[in-house]
């Protein structure tokens, strides 16, 4: 498909661009830009949807510049971040405020199941993409709309990223140490999960069969993470407050610094599990702590306790110990240790494609996987139209 100066990206050639696949036969046009949508658009291509990347002519998506750059490829304008969420789609250059390259947009969208966009609530329509008149020509088309905050609503115009979402779903109040500040997540989280819901949605639209928008916001998908948290608030008007390590519904659950200093987190989140630990700890004969309610009723007593006994051993020792006993913990890896950890190198968790590592699949299908193919492409450049 030419571009708005007939630029493309270089080409798989055409067997590759449809492997077998459970989507093989799905068509998606991504038109998003930064991280939620154009992750939605990854989770489909990976398992073989045909993903068009449509970008702007002056420079494409952000997310090319955003972050380091990948050291293979140092002048090709592709950052490692872009080398993976864009990794098995093909790229088009589109000025959608032209009208021949806006032409060439609907025609993608007639022959697409799959619109993503994440422009703000409007702007689709503005530039004379209007859902409605998309679906009317093409009966079929799922037209998936990331957003901070959804198209209807008060916040709807206000510029929303992973931050804002993260603040007003109550996420960041309740990260941090009891008498700190409320703390972001260092990383993309929200981007990275609404993407996974995005792509969710849109399966379950085009399972439907019928043409429709699915609404997805960044907030919204941040408060299903919140669980039982809003249902207590709702039903008792107790917010939970900050716990550290800790967390509202398990104890013990926390991380802890062995002798040698290597952090262990902990978790009982069964009755059995919590059992176990106690019992390794030595405080399984305290009758207090032998229920849920018990235990985080206690929750200051046990952590000390479990802080003091694995604070007087070494990392092996506490490790070896929970794992023979059959309780759940597990050394607290940095990035280093994730590439290192025999786990993760057995199962392939991080695959190296065209010489860029990066986490592997999802999820791992029995029957119809998917298949990483190739990274993001560099941006479209050389012939005239």
């Amino acid at each position: 498909m030419d571009g708005h100066d007939g630029r493309v990206s270089s080409e798989p050639p055409p067997a590759e661009r449809h492997p077998d696949g459970p989507l093989a036969d799905v068509r998606v046009v991504d038109c998003s830009t930064v991280l939620a949508g154009p992750n939605c658009a990854r989770y489909l291509a990976d398992f073989g949807a045909d993903v068009v990347k449509v970008e702007r002519p002056d420079g494409g998506d952000g997310l090319r510049r955003m972050g380091w750059d990948d050291p293979g490829n140092p002048d090709a304008d592709t950052s490692m971040w872009w080398r993976m969420v864009s990794r098995n789609k093909r790229s088009v250059v589109l000025d959608l405020k032209d009208p021949d390259d806006l032409d060439r947009m609907r025609s993608l969208c007639e022959q697409a199941d799959v619109l993503v966009e994440n422009f703000r609530p409007g702007t689709l329509e503005r530039l004379g993409l209007d859902p409605a008149d998309l679906i009317a020509r093409n009966p079929g088309l799922v037209v998936t709309r990331v957003t901070g905050y959804g198209q209807t609503g008060p916040y709807r115009d206000r510029p929303g990223f992973a931050t804002q979402a993260e603040a007003l779903s109550g996420f960041a109040a309740l990260n941090g140490e009891v008498d700190g500040p409320p703390l972001l997540p260092p990383i993309a989280l929200t981007d990275e999960v609404t993407g996974l819901a995005a792509a969710f949605a849109t399966m379950v639209a085009l399972h439907s069969g019928v043409g429709q928008v699915v609404d997805v916001n960044l907030v919204e998908t941040m408060l299903q993470f919140m669980g039982p948290l809003l249902t207590r608030f709702g039903l008792e008007g107790v917010s939970q407050e900050r716990l550290g390590g800790g967390i509202f519904c398990t104890v013990p659950r926390n991380t802890y610094r062995s002798a040698d200093g290597t952090w262990i987190a902990v978790s009982s989140s069964s009755d059995s599990v919590a059992s176990r630990v106690l019992d390794l700890v030595g405080l399984g004969d305290d009758d207090r702590l032998a229920t849920f309610a018990g235990r985080l009723e206690h929750r200051d007593e046990v952590d000390a306790h479990l802080a003091g006994w694995i604070g007087a051993r070494s990392a092996d020792e506490v490790l070896g110990s929970f794992e023979r006993a059959g309780a759940a913990a597990a050394p607290v890896l940095d990035v280093a240790g994730i590439f290192a950890d025999p786990h993760v190198r057995d199962r392939g968790s991080i695959e190296v494609l065209d010489g860029v590592p990066m986490p592997g699949l999802i999820a791992r299908l029995s029957a119809t996987p998917g298949r990483l193919r190739w990274v993001g492409p560099p941006f479209p450049s050389g012939a005239d139209g």
